[in-house]
């Protein structure tokens, strides 16, 4: 056993509760809710890389976005430098009534898991850096960078100005971003390709105003029913999305268990999966349609009469190869292609559109980081895959840094949940991860 293992197998007890500690600071930077966490849990995170020797410690802030942590370890000559980046803010709780604690921000272990909101996303990404920084008692063998960043799960609103304006500064050889999975427990992973997102808000427009549904309900139209036919036109008879012009691909040799799959969704006896291909190029690199919302009166207190307007949220997924720009092209002319009986259509896009990322993993970097995952998981070399979900600052690195290996990697695997009720870290795998980082630098400093 190398003394980097060890030293991080020493380390563990302190890891794991300075990551109790963060885990209970609800760190939550959506609109409308207290941002005072948020800022507490760049201090914390401060203070830890203070601690951990840093040379240089300190907050980054873009206008009015959440501070974001960088930390500069300076590297030995003629030794590369490595960004490690992970985010401390997390998703809001949902519903408590779906937790089996009484509160989500107070660890419970059970099973071999730590259960909280953020254990997994990705508080343990943060604390995965740190942990490989103390196996080297503060001093790694190459140039080490943190960006911690404390908006992530609202949408990163200000990161990409930030990284612009911080450009020479954050500059690095190899990027580790810490915000993934691995395919399971047992066996390690590099993600390769994720998806793009373009929401949009879709709304219908047929008359001035509401009328009574019996005196003229007929020959004229409602929106809801208008909205509910241009929704539908989003997907064949299949179930694969029907937008012309959005980008389809080819996924990694690995697929999906179907019975695991349904089991993870939660999806209910009879239901059937939807699109075809197989679950993988389903899950990673062709597009999805996701109607998350409907803006129009609750069945209770609805009147008999023909509602004249009526919106909808959509959540479009990109596969890799694609632009967001091209898809919101694309989403645009669909809906106005296939507005039913003349109905006025208006297509909004919220907020920022995030481009798909697709990472070509050859060369050195990722020769060092396959050979640290297959060592820390005592032989399991890694595989790659794809994540359904976004992370548009990837495409933003990519394009900064052109020349850097970018490394996509993570604490969650296929029952940590994150964003859901229960979310969870398994934590003979956390060990796992620190060690394969630890180990990573040491090899990328050869």
């Amino acid at each position: 056993m190398s003394d980097v293992v060890n030293a991080v197998r020493a380390a563990m007890p302190a890891v794991r509760a300075d990551l109790e500690a963060l885990v209970r600071i609800p760190a939550v930077a959506f609109d409308g809710l207290d941002h005072e966490p948020v800022r507490r849990g760049a201090d914390e995170v401060q203070r830890l890389l203070t601690e951990a020797g840093a040379a240089e410690v300190r907050q980054l802030r873009h206008g009015e976005g959440q501070p974001s942590v960088f930390a500069h370890f300076p590297a030995p000559a003629g030794r590369p430098t490595v960004l490690l980046y992970a985010h401390q803010d997390v998703q809001p709780t949902g519903d408590l009534a779906l937790w089996d604690q009484d509160d989500p921000f107070e660890p419970v272990e059970r099973g071999g898991r730590l259960y909280a909101r953020g254990v997994a996303d990705d508080k343990a990404g943060v604390m995965a850096h740190i942990a490989a920084l103390r196996a080297y008692g503060g001093r790694p063998p190459v140039g080490v960078k943190l960006l911690i960043e404390g908006e992530e799960e609202f949408g990163s609103p200000t990161l990409e100005p930030l990284l612009r304006k911080h450009r020479d500064e954050l500059a690095a050889d190899v990027v580790v971003i810490a915000d993934s999975m691995n395919w399971k427990t047992e066996v390690p992973a590099l993600t390769t390709t994720l998806r793009g997102v373009v929401n949009v808000f879709v709304e219908v427009a047929v008359l001035e105003g509401a009328v009574h549904s019996g005196l003229l309900g007929g020959p004229v139209p409602d929106a809801l029913t208008a909205l509910s036919r241009l929704v539908a036109t989003l997907h064949d008879e299949r179930g694969d999305v029907a937008v012309e012009g959005l980008v389809s691909g080819q996924s990694s040799d690995v697929d999906y268990d179907e019975a695991a799959l349904r089991a993870e969704a939660g999806m209910l006896p009879g239901v059937e999966f939807i699109g075809t291909g197989r679950l993988t190029e389903r899950l990673w690199t062709k597009p999805t349609a996701t109607v998350l919302g409907i803006d129009c009166p609750g069945a209770a207190e609805s009147a008999n009469a023909l509602q004249p307007k009526a919106r909808a949220k959509v959540s479009f997924r990109l596969a890799p190869g694609d632009s967001a720009e091209n898809a919101l092209k694309s989403v645009r002319a669909h809906m106005a292609a296939h507005a039913p009986w003349g109905a006025r259509v208006a297509v909004t896009p919220e907020g920022g559109l995030g481009d798909p990322s697709l990472i070509e993993a050859t060369g050195p970097a990722y020769d060092a980081a396959r050979a640290a995952f297959t060592e820390a998981w005592d032989g399991t070399a890694p595989v790659e895959i794809g994540v359904g979900g976004s992370i548009p600052m990837i495409a933003t690195f990519q394009e900064l840094y052109p020349e850097a290996a970018i490394l996509v990697t993570g604490v969650e695997d296929q029952h940590s949940n994150p964003h859901g009720p229960n979310e969870s870290l398994e934590l003979k795998m956390f060990e796992r991860v620190c060690v394969a980082e630890a180990l990573l630098l040491e090899k990328l400093a050869s």
